[in-house]
């Protein structure tokens, strides 16, 4: 038996990768591994550990890192922490490959811990880009400390053979994001509004917002300017799902807890919904927005309408239904009034999400199945690009 573990530290995160985690753990061939960190550990974020317990997955441990300030040297000691966390876990338990999502402060420390510990990882989204967060420098540091890459899009595949993988080792499966949406059964809206108590109407937007980590402190305009657009739209109902551990996350926060605050009679924030919650929350809406990257990876396969603010995420690949603005007043309004108008709302439920796949998670656990079978090199070959080559892989 192969001992993969999997490391997870946001509610997010967990949510994507949990029908590979079901898989890994249901495998007559690999044991699984599940180490949690990060929010999962936090009171203020939920406590969303208990999630992964509800589903009836064993943590193998707890690792924990979070202090309490989200100024950049609080994160930067939590940082410290995880990753001596992590090295005390990999001397104990010694996978022998780590499986790492994404591109957070958290993940980077795991891999670090991991890359001193000789173990192999598996990397799932590399090759994206996002202009306006410190992630996209975390994604591909994250990338050239990985053996095996498996990317949403060709797109990002080509990008990963460009940082100098090996094209054999780089895989194009599609979004686990996305295999979720088509896969799981989402609550109706009776049995969704009973549980998050609150009642959604055909003009119910979903709102999430985190700070745009590049720039300093800019988080407090910008999100006031979304929720000056909001207040003129008195149609709308809103669910608010709040900012992750990052610097000025707290700010974004509490001015949610003031707004809806005083518009209850149409608001309601949560810390977390839970993927199922939320998944379904997505289809009862009639658009999501915000700079989340489920606004551009999942939310197309519902056919409705994304409104993408800012920086954060520019340079994603992104479906015909997400309309990307500026933050300003005006711009915001601009692109909230063209996602709920009924025309582009037609249009958008016939566009195809690009980062769509076949049977992901699948995939995923078969490739690792066979790799582990015949043992993950950790030396790893820069592959150069020559010109001869270029044509043919792009």
């Amino acid at each position: 038996m192969k001992k993969i573990c999997v490391a997870t530290g946001t509610r997010a995160e967990y949510g994507i990768l949990k029908p590979l985690i079901d898989k890994i753990y249901h495998s007559k061939e690999c044991e699984l591994q599940l180490a949690v960190t990060g929010m999962h550990l936090s009171t203020e974020f939920g406590l969303t550990y208990r999630e992964i317990e509800k589903d009836g997955y064993p943590i193998t441990a707890k690792i924990e890192m979070l202090l309490s300030a989200d100024t950049p040297a609080g994160i930067t000691k939590s940082m410290g922490v995880e990753l001596i966390g992590f090295a005390d876990y990999f001397a104990v338990h010694q996978p022998d490959l780590v499986i790492i999502l994404g591109d957070r402060y958290e993940m980077l420390m795991v891999a670090s811990a991991a890359l001193i510990a000789r173990i192999p990882i598996a990397h799932i989204h590399g090759g994206e880009i996002t202009e306006g967060a410190v992630d996209e420098a975390i994604r591909h540091s994250i990338t050239k400390m990985s053996q095996l890459h498996f990317v949403s899009t060709e797109e990002y595949r080509r990008r990963v053979i460009q940082m100098g993988e090996q094209p054999d080792t780089v895989y194009n499966v599609g979004a686990l994001g996305v295999e979720n949406v088509k896969n799981i059964c989402l609550l109706d809206r009776e049995q969704l509004e009973k549980e998050i108590d609150f009642n959604f109407s055909d003009k119910t937007v979903l709102v999430t917002f985190h700070p745009v980590t590049l720039e300093k402190m800019t988080a407090k305009e910008q999100f006031s300017n979304l929720l000056k657009v909001l207040d003129r739209h008195k149609e709308l109902r809103i669910i608010f799902t709040k900012a992750n551990a990052d610097t000025d996350g707290r700010i974004i926060n509490e001015m949610i807890d003031d707004f809806a605050g005083k518009n209850k009679n149409r608001c309601a924030a949560y810390t977390s919904l839970g993927q199922l919650r939320y998944l379904s929350a997505v289809r009862q809406c009639c658009a999501v927005v915000g700079n989340s990257s489920s606004g551009i990876i999942e939310v197309p396969s519902f056919g409705i309408p994304t409104v993408n603010i800012g920086d954060r995420q520019r340079g994603r690949v992104c479906a015909e239904s997400v309309i990307s603005c500026g933050n300003t007043i005006e711009e915001i309004q601009e692109a909230l009034g063209k996602a709920l108008s009924e025309n582009f709302r037609e249009v958008v439920q016939k566009m195809k999400n690009p980062y769509e796949g076949k049977n992901t998670s699948q995939k995923i656990c078969k490739i690792l199945s066979q790799k582990l079978q015949y043992g993950i090199p950790l030396k790893k070959r820069f592959y150069n690009l020559e010109d001869e080559e270029v044509s043919s892989l792009f």
